[in-house]
């Protein structure tokens, strides 16, 4: 809001009534009604929410602030010795044609929660005002003994001798007046700024006081009502200062000089300066006021003396009645009550169409933020928690099966992938050659596997650990045949040579006849490799669990988490927890059952075994082979039969070529009269080295890893997905049922306590509540006036 709105030319008044708590009769029909509108706003207790235009009366300690809200409203305030007014004391007047009467509320923040509550009857007599602020103070400077015994307790306890709890409090006491003589106005008396504390006393105090004040003077909507005595020097006074820092421009504030029978001879000049506006200057000028004295009040005067005393005051003392008619209304109570209601009743009116357009965004976000909370308690328990956990189940399932997109089995997927290369790296690496050769000769990756592999999976497939690959020879093997210049080859730790394949089978004979070798000997390097399979298995099965487990967490928390205080979610997580290690046991025990299965060779897929051994016998040979002839194997490779034909080009008229090398050895062939033999068979002419059943063994286990492995690459995750992840999903709704008791003979009580809302969130809807009919009822109030 613009300060400007509190900025206009003081206007003169005339023809006010002389009357308690000066009621003009003649005030405009427009006024009125803003000021009743304000009033009814405030008796919805929206001022919480948005910003009431609202008058706060702020001075230092002393500074005559009792003294002139008694003028303002008529009644009597409590007094002593110090500081009189301990919490902000809202006042909001209007004029009725009903009997004078007073309402004393508490408007009480305790936790962060505002409540407002009515403290006592309704008061008829004016007498009795005072001892009810009194006893209201009380309750509110003692939240203890108040949250003990209530408020009703402060209306009729002796409170003498009691020491309060606290010293000032921002907690706030309520006083609505109306009656045929008061006027038309609110405002807000907060305590007076202190400058210091005697001893004994809180040094806290001053800034608690300063940061309450602050609270209320810092709104664009509150005008500043400056209390300054004219018995102390104007910048000592530490008012000024505050309302300065929140209203620098001077625009909202509006100064009253109490006190002016007791400026000390000789400055009054100084103190007429302020009021005809010429130091510290206001938009909305400076008042002059003078109250009754100690003694005056002592002596009972009353409000009607009072105010004639003070209109003879002005009109008498030299200073004042030597005043500038422009200036003379600047005098007085009643010309200072006059102006704060035309301003507060401005400011209504110019705020009218941004307080409706508050009240209708928070409307909007308080019915947002009541969406956004869960669900109210349900009046039916059980069968809401019974579509809760149908709900739960039908979503795990579904995840279960599968879900298009960021679902379980998609976080699944890349362990079960590792799985699988794990156990594809666990292949044998059988070496053709002696161990003495290690760091000389390996053989390359076997070529047919690619197709079936892929290239991922044949770049892990080791007959070889590629370091060697710059001496790669012609013949397809990684040699170093000039040591004194190259580097070794790296060789696999795991490598096995033909040489140690050898020795094996000859120490495992026994009554074999010569050239035959125990089936053993495969045996035993079969076993050997199936046995590293166990740990990839259990590892993928605990990857799978934890997975899994948090899926079920996640789902258990979208669906249930916000049901009740979370104590249905937590015990759907301890139950569905001790369900997953059920399932985990049995998927153990399944990979336990398949790794047993694997104890013994076995596999009826004979045509791929034979298939792989011819091929895996046919790499080794040839490998080898190259290394022991690699002339003969290099022109074998290199021999190719449409290039080598004998047949002439017919043109020529020439005889067709002498064959040569491989063609050469062909046509021998033929012309003795051994016919269909292929070149590639040439290689059989090599002598054997004795090696050759070392050979078919390595062909035997290489082939049948294959097989193997692919079957148990399928099986673990099968198992898995059976025992573990569509275990999970099986007969988990009688799991829960049973495990939460909502079905048994107490299952009522269980599904009732299971529904208690948390204790948070139920304050909050209540508060969002509170806050929406106060918003509504505020709405209300504005349509009446026909905005």
């Amino acid at each position: 809001m613009d300060s400007n709105e509190l900025s206009s030319t003081p206007t003169p008044i005339s023809g006010l009534a002389e009357e308690v708590g000066l009621a003009n009769p003649i005030h405009s029909q427009t006024s009125r009604q803003m000021l009743d509108l304000v009033n009814r706003l405030h008796s919805t207790g929206v001022q919480l929410d948005i910003d009431l235009p609202q008058i706060a009366v702020i001075g230092s300690q002393s500074a005559g602030k009792s003294s002139l809200i008694e003028s303002i409203s008529g009644i009597t305030l409590p007094r002593a010795a110090g500081t009189c007014t301990r919490c902000p004391t809202e006042c909001r007047l209007s004029r009725s044609t009903d009997p004078w009467r007073c309402t004393v509320h508490l408007r009480i923040t305790d936790n962060g929660k505002t409540r407002t509550e009515r403290f006592g009857d309704v008061i008829t007599n004016k007498a009795e005002v005072e001892e009810r602020i009194r006893r209201a103070q009380w309750a509110i400077l003692n939240p203890t003994l108040r949250n003990a015994h209530g408020t009703r307790h402060f209306l009729t306890g002796d409170d003498h001798g009691v020491n309060l709890e606290l010293s000032f409090s921002s907690c706030l006491v309520s006083l609505q007046i109306s009656g045929p003589d008061v006027a038309d106005l609110s405002f807000c008396d907060l305590p007076g700024l202190i400058a210091g504390v005697g001893s004994g006393g809180n040094i806290g105090d001053i800034d608690l006081v300063k940061n309450l004040v602050a609270t209320y003077i810092k709104r664009p909507s509150c005008i500043i009502l400056l209390t300054v005595a004219c018995e102390t020097d104007f910048q000592n006074q530490g008012a000024q200062e505050m309302a300065k820092l929140y209203d620098p421009e001077g625009k909202r504030t509006v100064g009253v000089l109490t006190k002016p029978d007791r400026i000390p001879t000789g400055e009054e000049q100084n103190w007429m300066g302020i009021l005809r506006n010429e130091k510290e200057p206001l938009e909305n000028g400076w008042y002059c006021v003078k109250q009754p004295s100690s003694a005056e009040i002592a002596a009972g005067v009353t409000w009607e003396r009072a105010r004639k005393n003070e209109d003879e005051f002005f009109a008498s003392t030299a200073v004042w009645s030597d005043l500038d008619e422009m200036y003379k209304k600047y005098l007085r109570t009643k010309n200072l009550v006059e102006r704060l209601s035309a301003l507060l009743s401005d400011l209504i009116s110019k705020r009218l169409p941004e307080i409706q357009d508050e009240i209708d965004n928070s409307i909007i976000a308080t019915r947002n933020a009541l969406h956004n909370l869960p669900k109210p308690p349900s009046s039916d328990p059980r069968n809401e928690i019974a579509s809760l956990l149908h709900a739960f189940v039908r979503d795990l399932a579904r995840h279960v099966e599968g879900v298009p997109e960021d679902g379980l089995l998609q976080a699944i997927r890349p362990t079960q992938e590792q799985f699988r290369r794990t156990i594809r790296m666990t292949a044998p690496d059988f070496q053709p050659f002696e161990k003495r050769y290690a760091k000389k000769k390996k053989i390359d990756k076997a070529k047919f596997l690619l197709n079936e592999e892929g290239h991922d999976d044949f770049a892990i497939l080791d007959e070889t650990i590629d370091a060697g690959s710059d001496n790669e020879s012609s013949t397809g093997l990684s040699l170093d045949r000039t040591s004194s210049i190259s580097q070794d080859i790296i060789p696999n730790p795991d490598a096995i040579y033909i040489d140690e394949v050898m020795r094996r089978a000859d120490e495992a004979r026994t009554r074999e006849l010569p050239g035959n070798y125990p089936f053993v000997v495969q045996e035993t390097y079969i076993k050997a490799i199936i046995k590293k399979w166990r740990t990839p298995a259990q590892a993928l099965c605990h990857a799978v669990y934890s997975t899994l487990g948090q899926h079920v967490q996640k789902l258990i928390q979208l669906h249930l988490g916000a049901f009740g205080q979370g104590q249905l979610a937590q015990r759907v997580k301890v139950i569905l927890q001790d369900h997953l290690n059920k399932c985990m046991e049995r998927a153990e025990e399944r990979i336990d059952w398949l790794m047993k299965l694997e104890d013994r060779p076995f596999s009826l897929n004979t045509h791929y075994l034979a298939d792989y051994k011819d091929k895996f016998l046919a790499h080794y040979r040839t490998a080898r082979e190259k290394d022991r002839n690699p002339k003969l194997m290099a022109a074998i490779e290199q021999y190719n039969p449409l290039s080598n034909s004998s047949v002439s080009h017919p043109n020529s008229g020439l005889p067709p070529p002498a064959p040569t090398g491989i063609a050469k050895v062909l046509s021998g062939l033929v012309e003795m009269g051994i016919l269909g033999v292929r070149f590639e068979a040439l290689a059989k002419l090599i002598e054997s080295d004795g090696m050759e059943p070392a050979l078919a063994i390595m062909a035997d286990v290489r082939a049948y890893f294959q097989v193997a492995y692919k079957r148990f690459a399928d099986n673990v995750p099968l198992a898995i997905d059976y025992e573990l992840i569509w275990g999970v999903e099986r007969n988990v709704l009688e799991t829960l049922s049973k495990g939460l008791g909502i079905n048994g003979d107490n299952g009522d009580r269980i599904c009732k306590e299971l529904a208690q809302e948390n204790a948070t969130i139920a304050v909050r809807r209540e508060e969002l509540a509170k806050k929406l009919e106060r918003m509504h009822m505020a709405g209300q109030q504005l349509l009446q006036i026909g905005f």
